[in-house]
């Protein structure tokens, strides 16, 4: 009977230890809190972490990398100050920037997930409008 118990609980640890190193950076993902905002100066930018495989916001994530810039209609030169915010809800990581006309704008994002080795990367398209 021990040995039963021992086995199962040996897979199990097993089972776990394997999902838990087969994560990567592809678990997670950035979202634009609101995809849709007025032109401007000093423009609040929110963006959410989410891991993929569980549905739930990443707090703590550094994000050490931000770029916002009009690639998308083809003016990548168009780049804007981002300066970070404090957060105010967890997984959702704050920024403010300048988004001088209407248009789309590429926010480009690299972070370091705790426990995570890889680099987690994304490019998001936000719509400044008038």
């Amino acid at each position: 009977m021990l040995s039963k118990f021992s086995t199962a609980a040996l897979a199990a640890t097993i089972s776990f230890a394997a999902s838990a190193a087969m994560a990567g950076a592809g678990d997670y993902a950035f979202e634009p809190v609101n995809p849709e905002m007025k032109k401007g100066d000093d423009v609040t930018l929110a963006v959410r972490l989410t891991n993929k495989q569980t549905g739930k916001p990443v707090s703590d994530a550094v994000i050490f990398r931000t770029r916002v810039d009009m690639a998308p209609d083809g003016m990548a030169e168009m780049e804007s100050p981002v300066e970070p915010l404090p957060p105010k809800e967890p997984g959702v990581y704050a920024f403010k920037t300048d988004l001088p006309m209407a248009g789309r704008y590429q926010v480009t994002l690299s972070a370091k997930v705790q426990g995570e080795a890889e680099t987690v990367t994304g490019k998001l398209i936000v719509k400044a409008i008038k």
